[in-house]
């Protein structure tokens, strides 16, 4: 609030009106209207004072007042006018009057109001928010003197007697900006003489105690149009869908005409009226010079509103949380960016739509550096029924399929077990009665770690966890700021590597902003209340160059059919039982994460994180920037080399203690299959090589052609054949330890 008194300095006072130069044309400070100093109540202004300012001009108007009832020289003896007086409430701090609480963006943009008590929409406002023209043309056709008199026009008064006397009931009232204030903190009737009275009494008090920007501020905040809307920054939302920091010509004038008479004029209901009425209020301001009749006649042809807007509700779930959090706030500040958080919304709700009406989706967006929040998308919509959209799915506990595989892997990477070129082996293996299995229900042999993280296959994840423990995974989960959920008294399992423990978006968003970050933990906030302080420096979730290997190979994930790739580090997931799709990636700057299901955990056959919540990832991402920051850059210790090039230790992954690990599953020939037709191109004399592929079983393998060896591979499972001529051949393989597989078929 500008000018907090009558002391000198900015925003202290205010010119007397005149008419204001166009937008960008040298317009005066907000704020500035000249006032005659008057000293506030204790600072040796007493009784007297009081009496000698009110008594005379309520003498000069007795002559014409006896006409309203013969009452005036009872009232305005200093005795009953001290008693008068004691009526009246103290005048309120502007900064103490209930309004709505707003809660805004990180900028100061408003994201959702909340109403009054009494639920009213009257949200806090001051002088410097609402357009200079608008507080030009109230003051003119308001109260011109407004800078100059203090709280009563003398000459108006007379003039409403004198009409009163003429007419025999009230025509007009007389009021200035600081009575009517009084009235409106009063909620009393003013249409009757004591009343008017009280009323004068309140203004003189509140020019004694206030400065005029806190009495125009008063007005500004208080001022009724229509319904439950009070206060200009109200009226400008709930009818033009926008702050009054930047209002029309025209529709300042219709704001200005709609206080007084709200009911009638409000342009939702009758909007002849409210054109007729903002009509006189621009023929009344060519009239006192404030604007020229051509502006004038341009305004006139600018439609009137036929109905209220709804009021702005984004970021609905942590709006609500901030209020809860802080309920007498009278403005709440959130990290969150209103552009990014309309958009994602919107992408959100349309993407859900797509999908299904019971789907819904969430998003979290953070900057990695701060961990502030940027957006928030609880719900595909907060009034969607069908999708319980009023469930903030940020903050939901659910299973995370398979997004905890890179922290899996990173660790392996920090305890030296392993390197991204490595070799491990994807068969079946059975873990004293856990038995995973691929996604897909296939096994691909003998990979590197890199491919079994970019096309997260199961059974190594949990190789490797078994490896490094599952005890520490939800540990380092916890170092992320993380809160992973366990059954009650139980201890982590390798099943967690898979989903089996309860985490929400937010958790997630965390887990991989650090990883982002090079392996050192953020908190993530959004304003709604502060994080613990910790000044001790936080355990990393993993060593620099582990983290920097993990956003390496998330790097090289194929994205989804509307994504380029390398453009950013993610991961996918699905829970068990398609109840979940994830998926959450990073650029050198920013972490997002999606999530897309049913608020009520029932199953959404087909829906995959790949399929479903990759793709509104890259979209998040786009509505994020034109371009996307790159990645850390490598720091020193990583090795960049081929799997030939490391050293012997890590070229194949190896369990601690493989006797622990049960492998149990014979080599098989994938293709070709027993019986069938291969077409080589034999009797075109243009043959083509066969290509015999196995999967399971234990490398190295040896190959055969009706008993005869054709190849023997160290680690790979394939091996390619040109056979000498077209007829029925039996294929075999037999592994390291013996066992075999045979197929025959017949080749053309």
């Amino acid at each position: 609030m500008s000018g907090g008194g009558r002391k000198a300095g900015a925003g202290g006072d205010f010119p007397s009106p005149q008419p204001s130069p166009r937008r960008g044309e040298g317009a005066l400070d907000r704020g500035q209207i000249h006032n005659v100093p008057s000293p506030r109540r204790g600072e040796g202004q007493g009784e007297g004072r009081q009496a000698r300012r009110l008594i005379p001009g309520l003498f000069t108007a007795a002559a014409v007042l006896v006409a309203w009832g013969g009452m005036m020289a009872s009232l305005y003896g200093l005795a009953v006018l001290r008693d008068i007086r004691a009526t009246v409430p103290p005048a309120p701090a502007v900064a103490t009057l209930p309004v709505s609480t707003a809660v805004v963006d990180k900028a100061g943009l408003l994201l959702r109001p909340f109403t009054t008590d009494g639920g009213r929409w009257r949200l806090p406002v001051t002088i410097a928010e609402v357009d200079r023209r608008f507080i030009d043309m109230l003051l003119a056709y308001e109260d011109k003197d407004f800078a100059s008199h203090h709280g009563i026009e003398w000459s108006s008064m007379l003039r409403a007697a004198a009409q009163y006397a003429a007419a025999g009931h009230i025509v007009s009232g007389g009021s200035t900006l600081t009575m009517q204030v009084a009235r409106l903190l009063e909620r009393k009737p003013t249409r009757n003489l004591a009343g008017k009275i009280l009323q004068m009494v309140h203004a003189d008090a509140l020019e004694r105690e206030l400065s005029k920007d806190e009495i125009l501020t008063l007005y500004l905040t208080l001022a009724p149009y229509g319904g439950n809307i009070e206060g200009i920054r109200a009226a400008s939302l709930a009818y033009f869908g926008k702050e009054p920091s930047r209002l029309t010509t025209a529709e300042s004038a219709l704001l200005v005409a709609l206080p007084q008479s709200p009911e009638a004029r409000r342009p939702d209901r009758d909007p002849a009226a409210a054109l007729a009425a903002r009509d006189r209020v621009l023929d009344r301001m060519v009239a006192e010079g404030v604007i020229d009749a051509e502006e004038a006649a341009t305004s006139k042809r600018e439609p009137i509103p036929r109905a209220r807007r709804d009021f702005p509700m984004l970021a609905a779930h942590l709006a609500e949380a901030a209020v809860k959090a802080r309920p007498n706030a009278r403005q709440i500040e959130l990290t969150i960016d209103r552009r990014l958080q309309a958009a994602l919304e919107k992408l959100g709700a349309d993407r859900a739509a797509q999908m299904g009406n019971r789907l819904s989706v969430a998003i979290v967006v953070a900057d990695q550096a701060t961990g502030n929040v940027l957006a928030s998308v609880g719900s595909a919509g907060l009034f969607n029924a069908e999708s319980n959209g009023y469930v903030d799915m940020t903050e939901a506990v659910r299973s995370p399929g398979s997004t905890l595989k890179p922290l899996i892997y990173g660790l392996a990477f920090e305890l030296g077990l392993a390197h991204p070129e490595s070799l491990i082996e994807d068969r079946p293996t059975a873990f004293n009665g856990y038995v995973p299995v691929n996604f897909d229900g296939f096994n691909r042999g003998t990979v590197t770690i890199r491919q079994a993280l970019t096309e997260s296959l199961n059974i190594p994840a949990i190789v490797v966890l078994d490896a490094v423990g599952p005890a520490r995974l939800v540990a380092r989960m916890k170092r992320a700021h993380a809160n992973p959920r366990l059954p009650v008294d139980t201890a982590p399992s390798l099943a967690v590597g898979l989903g089996g423990v309860g985490v929400t978006l937010r958790d997630l968003v965390s887990i991989y902003a650090a990883i982002g970050r090079g392996g050192s933990p953020v908190v993530l906030q959004d304003g709604v209340k502060q994080p613990p302080r910790d000044d001790a420096t936080p355990a990393p979730v993993l060593g620099p160059v582990a983290a920097w290997y993990v956003a390496n190979i998330l790097a090289d994930v194929p994205p989804p059919l509307n994504g380029s790739p390398g453009r950013i580090a993610y991961k996918t997931g699905t829970s068990y039982g398609y109840r979940d799709a994830w998926a959450i990636g990073f650029d050198g700057k920013t972490v997002v994460g999606v999530w897309v299901g049913r608020p009520d955990n029932s199953a959404v056959p087909g829906i995959t994180g790949i399929g479903s919540a990759a793709p509104i990832l890259f979209e998040s991402f786009d509505r994020l920037a034109k371009t996307t920051v790159p990645l850390r850059d490598a720091p020193p210790g990583v090795v960049f080399a081929s799997n030939a090039e490391l050293p012997a230790p890590l070229k194949r992954f190896r369990h601690p203690d493989e006797q622990k690990v049960k492998r149990d599953a014979a080599p098989e020939i994938a293709y070709p299959q027993d019986g069938v037709d291969v077409d080589l191109g034999i009797a075109s004399g243009d043959s083509a090589p066969l290509i015999v592929k196995v999967r399971n079983g234990v490398p190295p393998f040896t190959f055969f052609a009706n008993g005869a060896p054709i190849g023997r591979s160290a680690f790979a499972r394939q091996e390619s054949w040109l056979p000498d001529g077209p007829g029925f051949v039996t294929l075999s393989v037999v592994d390291a330890e013996g066992r075999s597989d045979s197929v025959k078929v017949f080749l053309d």
